[in-house]
């Protein structure tokens, strides 16, 4: 069920005028996801440039450059901190890396992305993402396995720069992860957070839901993103940029055939026009 028009490029404009904003395409050691990632990102207008943890650490390349960035999945330092853990403490243990980020965060007119393990690390770096305090920590799926396979979320209405002109779908996505219970420390997290949560796995029906198979990771009110109180930080489990095209799905609609790109690639063209 879809609440908007994929076909309308609302990037367009903005393309037109041959300006390509600059967004980090980020990865460490052990992540996958990047070459998909910047191809959903070059689609909608930008130019996407392959950023390694290293690189920032060593002072090869600043994110002052850069309008936003993108974290991908994949299984950093293969999980063996938990998932997302290495990552984010290669950061806030790096002084340099550490000040990279919180300036960027800082800034105000800047944006990023976290997907799945790009989730995860994230949500570890809360104390330096303003509004980001009631994003929950994630931790192994109920199912005591690795899910992967199509799911479907609903578009929550939140201030999400990625999701304007989306609220209220309901799309298939692809999911592919092993920790992604969103654990609150407590009901007041929680509570704090349901204002901020941009999607959340739905059953056949379209109702959110904590019941597997529909709810991968078992995560409370099927939560499985969220994004920050100005919209400009968002964190989903689930894979996006998997998916931006409708021929990258196992199933999908048939009318989206006569179509190259699929519903998804709109949050990609969101984040174009929202830089404007």
């Amino acid at each position: 069920m879809l609440t908007f028009d994929p076909a309308d490029d609302v990037a367009a404009p903005y393309v037109a005028r041959s300006a390509r904003p600059r967004v980090a395409i980020l990865r460490e050691q052990g992540v996958n996801g990047q070459v998909e990632m910047a191809a959903a990102f070059d689609r909608a207008g930008f130019d996407a440039f392959d950023v390694h943890m290293s690189d920032i650490i060593a002072g090869r390349v600043t994110l002052d450059r850069f309008a936003g960035f993108a974290a991908c999945g994949g299984f950093s330092y293969g999980d063996v901190l938990g998932a997302g853990e290495g990552w984010a403490k290669s950061i806030l243990f790096s002084p340099r890396a550490r000040d990279q980020f919180a300036a960027f965060f800082g800034r105000g007119d800047t944006f990023a992305l976290g997907v799945c393990n790009g989730c995860q690390m994230m949500s570890n770096l809360h104390e330096i993402v303003p509004g980001s305090a009631h994003w929950p920590h994630f931790v192994r799926n109920r199912s005591e396995q690795f899910e992967a396979r199509l799911t479907l979320v609903e578009i929550a209405p939140t201030p999400s720069l990625f999701f304007k002109g989306m609220e209220g779908s309901r799309l298939p996505v692809a999911t592919a992860h092993g920790e992604g219970f969103a654990e609150f420390r407590d009901d007041a997290q929680r509570a704090h957070a349901e204002a901020l949560v941009c999607w959340r796995f739905v059953d056949n029906r379209g109702n959110a839901t904590e019941a597997y198979p529909y709810n991968a990771n078992g995560s409370p009110g099927g939560i499985t993103g969220l994004t920050t109180q100005d919209g400009r930080f968002t964190i989903v489990m689930p894979h996006p940029e998997r998916v931006f095209r409708a021929v990258q799905m196992s199933w999908r609609p048939k009318e989206w055939d006569a179509q190259d790109a699929s519903p998804w690639l709109r949050m990609f063209r969101n984040a174009r026009k929202a830089i404007g």
